[in-house]
This record gives structure tokens, C-alpha cells and sequence, in this order.
């Protein structure tokens, strides 16, 4: 077996959203993750503003990459390479990251590596379950995704099989908390309450899953607005709203559906098993219902635990640490920060001329002055 200290040792910095993750692997072994969370400031605001995010990774950039360091008990200059969230995500707080990243790279004399939130989210299982089976399938669910996708190379070949058409799962999530006023972020706390619902309390919609509806898509705007209704119906004739049955049989109508599709997705695909990933992940009946379903099904199921499965810089450091074992090129120094960055591309190649030599001499110049 190889000494482990071969392994490319990558820090991953993540900022599409909320979280200032900064994480720090050696292959597929974890040795750090801080998070900095922004939640708080939005909580007022009923959702993630850019601008307060944008301002908040700013803040907690710096300290939070020390953080890591020290956890891990390594130092910048032992890097083998700074792997940062280049899209998709928040336009302002994905810039933070990329020049954070950009600093740090040419500052230390390191390759550079832009890399997909997406599929970040699918390599971290690499840190819990080991190496990613190829090909993958992979349902990701969080804010602002809800998407089913096969990895036969996650490094750089993710195909999209199907995806939200309006609302992402978690937005949904989000939206049923505010009417029923159990305050932001609504995933967690609708889980809470669920848990002592009856889930089949209430008939919700199943968006799209007639026979001539699209196999792999996902629509949650109409299960929205059914419940929102519902709950307004009960308001106005004066009665009470029974929480936990509303977000049990909300939550089962979400579950059932994203669980039904992935499952058969796996044996469309002929693929034995299936990935969980994203913020959504961490939903205790999701992961329950999909476990019961894989089974029957014959598929094994592969979901990082919940602190993996939100936002985090040890999923970029994990699919930045695989473009280094794998010996993809590098980002140019003129990397930018794509909102609408499409999974089709794990992550962003420099150009074949900007690299190699660009930064040895800076390196030189600097790190005396700045790692010494």
C-alpha cells in the first residue's frame, strides 16, 4: 500500500452560498473542516441575501482557512494544490472564494483548481465511503438544486439525467417553513416536527409522476403552493394548523418523490447503486426511505453523514485532491467565478500555456516574504 503522505494533500475553499467552508484532505482521508455560517444574519431576512453573504465570507476567509490549518496540523507551504467553488452559486460570494483561492495559490506557488459545486457535493463521499464506484448516480438535493446526475469520471464526465423545472427541494423546504412560521432555514426544523406527524395525514401532490410526465424531473412549486393553500384554508374558517401532520405529509410528498425517481434512474441506468448528497441529504426520512427503497431494489446506498452533505470546503478539497491524483490541468490565473457553472464540467482547465512556469518565479519572490 502507498504511504498515505503521497497522497495530494488539497485545501478546498467553498462560498456559492452561506458557508465559508474551508476543508483539508490527503487523498480521501479528511484531516479538517471549518465552517463559518452566515445563517444567522439571513434568518431575519427569510432567506440568503447575496450581498450580507458576500460581505460575511469576506470576514471569516482568513480565520477560517487558519482554523483549518491548524486542525489539520499542516502548513500552507506542504499544499499540493488550493481547490475553490468556481460556480454555480451566489455571483458576489463565489468571487470571494476564487480570489481567495487565486491569493493563496499565487502567493504559495500552487496549482490553482476551479472546480463544480455539484460535483463536489458527490466526491465528498469519497471521505466517508471511500473511492466513488464509476459509473456513479448521484441525486443531489439542497436550495438550489435537486438534480439527478451520472458520473462516470467525476473528475470529468458528470451527465445530467434529470433536474428541477421550478423549485429545488430545499427552497421548498424553506418556503412551508415561512407559512407556518418555523423561521429559516426550514429543512431541519420541518424534519423536527415531522417526526411526530402522521405523513399521511394529508394527501399532497406528487409533482410529476403521470405517465407522460418526464421521467427524471422534479417539480416542487405545485406541491408549494397545494400546501401553502391549506394551511390558509384552515386560518381563515378559524381552525388550528396541525403542524407536525402538515410537515409530515409535506415532507413524506418531497421524500417519495425524489426517492422514486433516483431509485429507478439506478435501474434504467443498470447502475447498483446510488449517492445522496447535498443539504437535503441530511433530512432523516429522506435518508431512511431511500435506505428501504435501495433495498428492495437490490441497490446499496452511499450518503455522507449530515455535516458532509451541507455546504463545506472538505467536498472542493476532495474533488480537488481527485484532479491531482488524476493529473488534470490546472486553472488559469484568469479563473472566474461562474454563477450558472453547468455540471457538465467538474471543473474549469486553465490554458495549456498559462501554468507549468508561471508561478515558479513568483513563488520565489514571495514566499520569504509571505510563508517563510
Amino acid at each position: 500500500m502507498a504511504d498515505s503522505r503521497d497522497e495530494p494533500l488539497v485545501l478546498g475553499i467553498e462560498t456559492s452560498c452561506d458557508e465559508t467552508g474551508v476543508g483539508i484532505v490527503r487523498g480521501t482521508t479528511l484531516l479538517a473542516d471549518a465552517v463559518a455560517s452566515s445563517v444567522d444574519e439571513h434568518a431575519r431576512f427569510g432567506g440568503v441575501v447575496p450581498e450580507v453573504a458576500s460581505r460575511a465570507h469576506l470576514e471569516a476567509m482568513v480565520p477560517t482557512i487558519e482554523r483549518a490549518l491548524k486542525e489539520a496540523g499542516v502548513s500552507a507551504k506542504d499544499l499540493d494544490g488550493i481547490a475553490v467553488t468556481a460556480g454555480p452559486g451566489l455571483a458576489g460570494a463565489l468571487l470571494v472564494g476564487v480570489s481567495a483561492a487565486k491569493a493563496y495559490a499565487y502567493a504559495l506557488g500552487k496549482p490553482l483548481y476551479g472546480v463544480n459545486h455539484l460535483a463536489s457535493h458527490i466526491c465528498v463521499d469519497q471521505l466517508e465511503h471511500g473511492p466513488l464506484p464509476e459509473p456513479t448516480m448521484a441525486l443531489l438535493v439542497s436550495g438550489g438544486h435537486s438534480s439527478l446526475l451520472l458520473s462516470a469520471d467525476i473528475t470529468s464526465d458528470v451527465r445530467p439525467l434529470g433536474s428541477t423545472i421550478d423549485d429545488a427541494a430545499g427552497e421548498a423546504f424553506d418556503k412551508i417553513a415561512r407559512v407556518l412560521n418555523l423561521g429559516f432555514p426550514g429543512g431541519p426544523v420541518i424534519d423536527r416536527y415531522a417526526r411526530e406527524g402522521d405523513p399521511n395525514a394529508i394527501a399532497f401532490p406528487r409533482g410529476l409522476t403521470g405517465p407522460r410526465d418526464p421521467a427524471y424531473d422534479f417539480s416542487f412549486s405545485g406541491l408549494k403552493t397545494s400546501v401553502a393553500r391549506w394551511i390558509e384554508a384552515k386560518r381563515a374558517a378559524g381552525e388550528d394548523v396541525p403542524v407536525r401532520d402538515v410537515s409530515a405529509s409535506f415532507q413524506e410528498a418531497v421524500v417519495d418523490v425524489l426517492t422514486r425517481k433516483a431509485v429507478r434512474a439506478c435501474k434504467d441506468e443498470g447502475v447498483d447503486h446510488l449517492m445522496i448528497g447535498g443539504g437535503v441529504a441530511a433530512n432523516s426520512r429522506l435518508r431512511a426511505l431511500a435506505q428501504e427503497r435501495c433495498e428492495k431494489a437490490g441497490i446499496r446506498l452511499r450518503v455522507p453523514r449530515p455535516k458532509l452533505c451541507t455546504d463545506n470546503g472538505a467536498m472542493v478539497a476532495a474533488l480537488g485532491a481527485e484532479m491531482v491524483a488524476r493529473n488534470r490541468s490546472a486553472s488559469a490565473w484568469d479563473l472566474s467565478a461562474d454563477s450558472s457553472l453547468p455540471v457538465t464540467e467538474p471543473h474549469v482547465p486553465g490554458h495549456a500555456h498559462t501554468h507549468a512556469h508561471d508561478h515558479d518565479h513568483v513563488h520565489e519572490v514571495s514566499k520569504g516574504n509571505l510563508y517563510s
